[in-house]
């Protein structure tokens, strides 16, 4: 239960083992790999100046058709899930499959070749919805012509001209033709059709007058069509595209029935853009490394219990390395693994949201656990609801077999379950007063009541001094973590004036309240104006006492205030449940009853998973981490068999 040791792994071997030893590390899932850099120690200048000339970083050309792979995969899966979607079970475990069937090479190809027929189907899908629509629009464009039983290509005939154009809707025919009164009646306008903003007509001129004519009938606005390029009459063209229309839309039926009887592609397509994934993570790796010639460097990371394995594993390989510990200057660099058993593994989940913690400190999971899930249990403190955490956490364990950030979600929920479930029993609440209501109305002369140690509403101040009671123990926790660190690090004075100084007065407050003694706390006050006097220099000696004074008091204590927020949840919660019990008991009617609180609970529940989950996170990165948390750790990323739709069975 504790931060994992790193070890620094340098790695030479021949460039024609890269692909066999990252494959084997990649299986291991142990070994993170760095950029690898000639640092230069223990060679001559002029040395690396010569290496440098002439190593390279491994050509990306394999990493970039692993996620081209990867994204057609995705296309196709993409495509069945809208023409043959499939029925999933959010809490069905993921499927296993072996490394050797991950990597079979022709189930690899023939699932290749299915994501780009599937891929291909459904870019021509794309394709005829493009021309539907383009169609679409020309038959729009050709719908005002449709009267019209002329050829929409010719623009003369004879000695006279022909043109279709468009005049705005306000202008009347009258008002157009008297416009062409000018040419003497060598020109006519006759309109085709009209909507609510235009009027189509065709215009018949003689050659001689033409240019007369399109000048006065432009003065009204008129613009002439752009259907130069069709031949036939517009019903002739109209009918054409209705029968390409017509046969797209076949076209596009057929397609899909054969991209809905692909369904049973999807495992294979699932397992492809698995292969992908992890192909394109060992390449990234890959790229990480240095080749000169005919060797490659590799550098990077691996647990110092894992190095054994490694190590053996290596053996067979005609290749050097190099194991060696961080130094302090490199802990800054070095990642961070957290290894915790089941019952503290579940609050990495807290740790991860807050931050890692930096190599070399201290893992806080151990340490937080009983507080989390104590605080978790007294906030909701209800049977019904932890029963209900009960039965979601098994069911993300153990049935979804869940992993990664769902899987401590419902080891999580296991825990705070049983913590809330303790607490209800302790404060006798079920869904609220689910069962005394229900009995009420059942009997209304019953007296049933759950047994309580003590309930939230008659006891609400002895809650909220053992709220502030719990903050009291946790602060003090985190004051003695701080403690034995400083002794570690040799800050002897620093933990006296600070830790055990207030912890004088705090065992002074108590024992002068119950009459035992005040010379603890006088001691205690004492030193607390002695140690910025004896530590501090100059003027600072009579500022500090005043800026301990005001950051102890406001702090330690504003802190331990911050527990009262668990009485508040914990009230809260039980209110609102017993508001929603009565409102289903006013009717008189058990059904109406169930219903209605079952619904409130429900709401009452979910509002209070979140809100005592974030209330509980405050109290832990805030109140106690406080104390002697050191955060800035980056997580520990090996080069794994990492996949999205299978869990991925390691060869031992």
């Amino acid at each position: 239960m504790a931060i994992v040791k790193m070890k620094r792994l340098r790695l030479l071997a021949m460039g024609s083992d890269r692909e066999k030893l990252l494959r084997l590390l990649q299986g291991m899932g142990c070994v993170e790999v760095d950029q690898a850099d000639l640092d230069g120690e223990g060679a001559s200048p002029e040395l690396l100046e010569q290496l440098r000339d002439k190593v390279s970083r491994p050509d990306d050309r394999s990493l970039a058709r692993a996620r081209e792979g990867q994204s057609q995969a995705q296309r196709a899966l993409a495509a069945l899930d809208q023409f043959a979607p499939a029925k999933g079970n959010f809490l069905s475990p993921r499927p296993q499959v072996s490394q050797a069937e991950l990597f079979d090479g022709p189930a690899a190809l023939e699932a290749r070749q299915a994501a780009r027929e599937i891929n291909d189907l459904d870019g021509r899908l794309g394709a005829i919805r493009t021309e539907e629509q383009k169609r679409t629009a020309q038959r729009a464009a050709l719908a005002p012509w449709l009267p019209l039983d002329l050829p929409l290509e010719t623009e003369s005939t004879g000695q006279v001209a022909v043109q279709l154009g468009t005049l705005p809707a306000g202008v009347s025919l009258e008002e157009a033709r008297a416009a062409l009164k000018g040419t003497e009646g060598l020109a006519d306008l006759s309109q085709v059709s009209a909507d609510n903003t235009l009027r189509f007509c065709l215009l018949l001129c003689h050659n001689s007058r033409a240019e007369e004519a399109l000048e006065a009938l432009k003065e009204l606005g008129w613009t002439r069509s752009s259907l130069r390029e069709w031949t036939g009459t517009a019903a002739e063209n109209d009918a054409r595209l209705a029968d390409e229309l017509a046969a797209l839309a076949r076209e596009k039926e057929e397609v899909r029935k054969k991209l809905s009887a692909m369904g049973g592609l999807r495992p294979a397509l699932k397992r492809l853009y698995d292969l992908e994934g992890v192909e394109a993570s060992r390449e990234e790796s890959g790229g990480r490394l240095l080749e000169l010639s005919q060797i490659f460097l590799l550098e990077g990371w691996v647990p110092a219990d894992r190095w054994p394995d490694v190590e053996r594993a290596l053996d067979p390989y005609p290749c050097a390395w190099e194991v060696s510990d961080p130094t302090p200057e490199e802990y800054p660099q070095v990642p961070v693994e957290l290894r915790n058993n089941t019952f503290t593994r579940p609050l990495n989940m807290v740790t991860e949201m807050y931050s890692l913690p930096a190599y070399g400190s201290l893992d806080p999971n151990p340490l937080m656990a009983p507080f989390f899930v104590l605080f978790y249990g007294v906030m909701m403190a209800d049977m019904g609801y932890g029963l209900a955490m009960l039965a979601l956490g098994w069911l993300l364990r153990f049935k979804k077999r869940a992993t990664g950030t769902l899987g401590h979600m419902g080891g999580l929920m296991l825990l705070c379950g049983t913590s809330t479930l303790i607490m209800g029993a302790v404060t006798g609440g079920f869904l609220g007063d689910f069962p005394t209501q229900l009995a009420l109305l059942l009997n209304p002369e019953s007296t049933f009541a759950l047994p309580a140690l003590f309930t939230p509403l008659d006891d609400t101040l002895m809650i909220l001094i053992g709220c502030m009671g719990l903050g009291l123990v946790q602060i003090v926790t985190g004051m003695a973590i701080s403690f034995i660190q400083k002794l570690r690090r040799g800050q002897i004075m620093d933990a006296v004036w600070e830790e055990v100084t207030w912890w004088l007065v705090f065992a002074g407050i108590a024992l002068t309240a119950l009459g035992a003694t005040d010379a603890v706390l006088i001691l205690g006050c004492v030193m607390v104006l002695a140690g910025p006097l004896i530590t501090g220099k100059g003027f600072g000696k009579i500022t500090g006492i005043f800026g301990s004074l005001y950051n102890h008091v406001t702090g330690y204590f504003g802190d331990i205030l911050s527990y009262s927020r668990l009485m508040a949840l914990m009230l809260a919660g039980s209110v609102i449940a017993q508001v929603f019990n009565t409102l289903g008991a006013i009717p008189g009617n058990p059904v109406v009853f169930v219903v209605i609180s079952l619904l409130g609970n429900t709401l009452n529940f979910a509002l209070n998973l979140l809100s005592c989950y974030v209330h509980d996170l405050r109290l832990q990165c805030l109140e106690f981490f406080g104390k002697f948390y050191e955060d800035g750790g980056r997580p520990f990323q090996p080069l794994d068999l990492r996949a999205k739709y299978y869990d991925i069975v390691k060869e031992r």
